[in-house]
């Protein structure tokens, strides 16, 4: 079976290196590039199964390249793990809100890391194994064959993570999901201390969802559910 293919983009040669070793230790063929044009001719070129993508970038910054790499038809569907100095909330929303997968800020746990890697890959793999059938609710179309969420005649733009959570929320309104169970379920991955993957990518969802976003409740302590209410009451 051949090796599944990392592009690592990362201008702090130590780190670089240490993602390279941890990532061919676990299996992986590594491609590298320290600057983000490189990066983007790297990803054209060789269409990894994975980019490691750091925010902060000589000349292109990681958002920049995320948002390219999603406008071209050739690297659109590349799963992408942001790598982030910045532990600040807006960071990540940022690069989720332009389409990356995951995020993970430094200084990084190797096996945290590792294991994020592995469920994205994983994820990115199962894509056509994913629940196919069409969900209407509350005036909301899920469209999993053509990848698209309608309200009424506006279609949402949502990352591939975002769709899922939806997706999952939506196929039972009104139950409960739990951030481990979302994680688990939608994202691919067990869910870490500390970690606020689920309620980062709830709140880009409810801003894409804009005057509708009251359609996913919060419930606090436990996690959250899609609204089997008709309207805001």
């Amino acid at each position: 079976m051949a090796k599944k293919t990392v592009l690592v983009v990362e201008d702090e040669i130590d780190i670089l290196e240490i993602l390279v070793y941890n990532l061919e230790a676990e299996g992986y063929r590594c491609y590298k590039a320290l600057d983000g044009e490189g990066g983007l001719a790297l990803a054209r070129e060789k269409n990894p199964d994975l980019i490691l993508l750091d925010l902060m970038l000589p000349g292109l910054s990681g958002t920049e390249i995320c948002g390219r790499l999603r406008q071209d038809a050739l690297t659109r569907d590349i799963p992408i793990i942001m790598v982030t100095a910045k532990s600040e909330e807006s960071d990540a929303v940022v690069g989720l809100g332009l389409g990356a997968d995951d995020y993970v800020t430094k200084p990084f746990r190797p096996k945290e890391l590792m294991a994020r890697v592995a469920a994205v890959i994983r994820r990115g793999a199962n894509r056509s194994a994913s629940q196919t059938d069409r969900i209407e609710v509350n005036g909301v179309i899920i469209d999993p064959m053509r990848h698209e969420i309608c309200m009424g005649n506006h279609v949402l733009e949502l990352t591939a993570s975002e769709f899922r959570i939806v997706q999952l929320l939506a196929s039972q309104p009104g139950r409960v999901f739990t951030r481990e169970q979302i994680s688990a379920k939608a994202l691919g991955q067990p869910m870490l201390p500390s970690d606020r993957n689920v309620d980062v990518h709830v709140k880009t969802i409810r801003k894409k969802f804009e005057e509708f976003r009251y359609l996913i409740e919060t419930v606090r302590g436990v996690g959250y559910r899609f609204t089997d209410r008709k309207a805001i009451e």
